[in-house]
């Protein structure tokens, strides 16, 4: 028999969700509390450079009165700045909707796409024979 699967907010209040961008993989927990948000044990107004700290906002912003209701925490690691920005800020996206339902995953993806949908694209690997990178060729000289 087919159950009718209950929102994980009425199991037990704490939702976890991963996100992934190029080689970071973030990891978010959500929990009832008073709005404090961290990534990697840093409160998110301490992130650097300010693109991050905005974009790591979006999501929050959006959320409105639920991100002053819950705590988030985020583990992110592997990648670069922005792509671990990028992961962190879709582990957070993924992680709120599925705290609140349908209302709020319907608004993040009229916004944007990108905070509950992975962006799957990743760096070329390099090709045995080749030069330095994937597609680079040896310069050939006629003279």
């Amino acid at each position: 028999m087919a159950s009718k699967k209950t929102p994980a907010k009425k199991q037990s209040g704490i939702v976890h969700a991963s996100g992934k961008r190029k080689r970071a993989v973030a990891r978010a927990t959500v929990r009832p509390g008073k709005g404090i948000v961290r990534i990697n044990h840093k409160l998110i107004g301490m992130v650097e450079p300010g693109l991050a700290r905005l974009r790591l906002q979006e999501p929050l912003i959006i959320a409105g009165e639920l991100a002053s209701q819950v705590d988030i925490d985020v583990n992110v690691f592997g990648g670069g700045w922005s792509g671990q920005v990028e992961a962190a800020r879709l582990a957070i996206g993924k992680a709120l909707a599925q705290y609140a339902g349908e209302d709020l995953k319907k608004t993040f993806l009229d916004y944007d796409r990108h905070l509950l949908v992975a962006d799957t694209r990743y760096k070329e690997p390099r090709k045995f024979g080749r030069h330095s990178r994937a597609r680079a060729k040896r310069q050939k000289s006629y003279r």
